[in-house]
């Protein structure tokens, strides 16, 4: 079994992943961009300003910078309220600490919605170490979140597992030297998680815990440009 269990938020473990994409639309929208929702979902999870260069690849710095802060104020209006956790965060965490677990969380969001998703969740007597969006200027696919969250658990990568609902938490993941595995509630396949780094990919948490009790095989890793691919 790990010793380490590193959770993404948004998406893994909270249902946030259409609000998010919507209030992204929205804030692009309103600086005359109309992007349709299916492309944005390719590069849900990614670093904002990544997705925003990608999108719109003759946008300035900042420009980005304030359709972000717009998305940020739209989505803590519009969309915070509706979000609910994800089944079984409680019972996972539980689990996972009565075997001698240590759970960490790693996630890009900060602030008013972070304190909310872990209101939300309601195991935070479950919850080690965070590292999320105040600690570090760029989000996954970036290892940095990652690396904080097992300096923080005082646990080497190799007994620590990553686990996501999007490529870019595999890719942060297996960059600082954790296993990595998915769930499918963030709108990304089995493949392409797997494809990604994932040594095993659930339909969510629940189903994802048998795997996390038990020690695994060293994922067989496959090295892709999601970017490049997605684009």
């Amino acid at each position: 079994m790990f010793s380490g269990f590193i959770f993404d938020v948004e998406g893994t473990l909270v249902d946030s992943v259409p609000q998010n994409l919507r209030s992204l639309q929205d804030a692009l929208e309103r600086f005359g961009c109309r992007v349709p929702y299916h492309t944005l979902q390719l590069y849900s999870g990614l670093d904002g300003d990544q997705t925003l260069q990608l999108i719109l690849p003759e946008s300035s710095e900042s420009v980005r910078k304030e359709i972000l802060e717009e998305q940020g104020t739209i989505y803590e209006r519009e969309y915070l309220a509706s979000v609910k956790a994800v089944d079984g965060v409680r019972d996972v965490f539980g689990a996972l600490t009565e075997h001698g677990g240590k759970i960490a969380l790693a996630t890009d969001c900060k602030g008013i919605a972070f304190k909310r998703y872990i209101s939300l969740m309601n195991a935070d007597d479950y919850i080690t170490a965070t590292a999320c969006g105040d600690d570090v200027e760029h989000g996954k696919p970036d290892p940095r979140l990652v690396g904080i969250a097992l300096r923080k658990l005082a646990l080497p990568g190799a007994q620590s597992v990553m686990v996501g609902d999007t490529p870019y938490d595999a890719e942060a993941g297996l960059e600082a030297g954790a296993k990595a595995a998915g769930v499918l509630t963030g709108g990304f396949s089995a493949e392409t998680l797997s494809q990604a780094g994932c040594f095993v990919v659930a339909e969510d948490l629940r189903g994802l815990l048998p795997y996390l009790l038990r020690d695994e095989p060293e994922p067989e890793r496959m090295q892709l440009d999601w970017l490049r691919k997605s684009a």
